[in-house]
């Protein structure tokens, strides 16, 4: 069934590469303007001309999800180039292995300016501007990328664990908060597993440098053989969840968590 966008502005974080991606295109196929924020801008302006040349609308802007003044920026220019705002998706994300016993203070600091408080701020100013008498004013739906992680424990993930699980809880405080002061907001996560991106690949190759698995055959085949439904995922899986999240179809759905792993996390 397809999941029609026609009419609405989305903005994605993270968008140049990976899921980001994948959502950006999935969004602009239907028929949604798509402003499309990243730090990698040379991958971000090929991606945005690529959805143009395919008939889709589609900017860039560069955008460090940490940096507040760059969110402002962000979205009053998805109102300002579109139209309003009616779905935003906080995509944008690092990952970080290491053990709990090595880990270090910057890396933490890092890692949570951007998975944490970046979110945090996502919502800060898409409920600012979603909520009546803001610049769009229409509601919309707040699609938030958290993960599997976030749901249950892995080995040197422990500190990518916790801002994933932030992520997973936040969704649900702000799903609450913007239903009970009216605002039209709908809020949800969705939580990937193992899916098949750069990061994806080097998580691979963390997990074997650290000695969680002996080779990189070795954990490929023992990753897959937890996924119940016979593979890892590709970016498109998870596009197709913000798709739903992002559309009517999925108008009475709020503060919920879609898990999109192949069943790995009930295995």
């Amino acid at each position: 069934m397809k999941q029609n966008l026609t009419g609405k502005v989305a903005y994605v974080s993270g968008a140049a590469a990976g899921i980001g991606a994948a959502i950006a295109r999935s969004f602009a196929a239907e028929g949604a303007s798509v402003l499309l924020g990243d730090v990698q801008e040379a991958r971000g302006e090929a991606l945005a001309a690529q959805i143009r040349d395919q008939g889709g609308k589609a900017a860039f802007i560069h955008h460090d999800v940490a940096d507040e003044p760059q969110w402002e920026r962000a979205l009053a220019r998805a109102v300002a180039q579109f139209g309003g705002l009616d779905i935003l998706v906080n995509n944008a994300g690092i990952e970080q292995t290491g053990l709990l016993a090595d880990v270090e203070l910057a890396d933490i600091n890092r890692l949570l300016a951007v998975n944490v408080a970046g979110v945090i701020l996502g919502h800060k100013h898409a409920i600012r501007a979603m909520r009546p008498g803001g610049s769009a004013g229409k509601g919309g739906s707040i699609i938030n990328l958290s993960s599997v992680a976030g749901l249950i424990g892995t080995p040197a993930l422990g500190v990518y664990s916790a801002s994933k699980g932030a992520v997973r809880l936040l969704s649900k405080a702000a799903a609450v908060e913007c239903g009970r002061l009216g605002y039209g907001i709908r809020v949800n996560s969705i939580h990937p597993g193992l899916v098949d991106t750069d990061m994806g690949s080097k998580l691979v190759d963390d997990f074997v440098g650290l000695g969680v698995f002996a080779d990189r055959e070795t954990a490929l085949r023992q990753m897959r053989e937890t996924y119940p439904i016979g593979r890892t995922g590709i970016p498109g899986d998870i596009a197709n969840a913000a798709l739903f999240l992002a559309s009517e179809q999925s108008s009475w759905i709020t503060g919920t968590e879609i898990v999109v792993d192949g069943g790995m996390t009930i295995s």
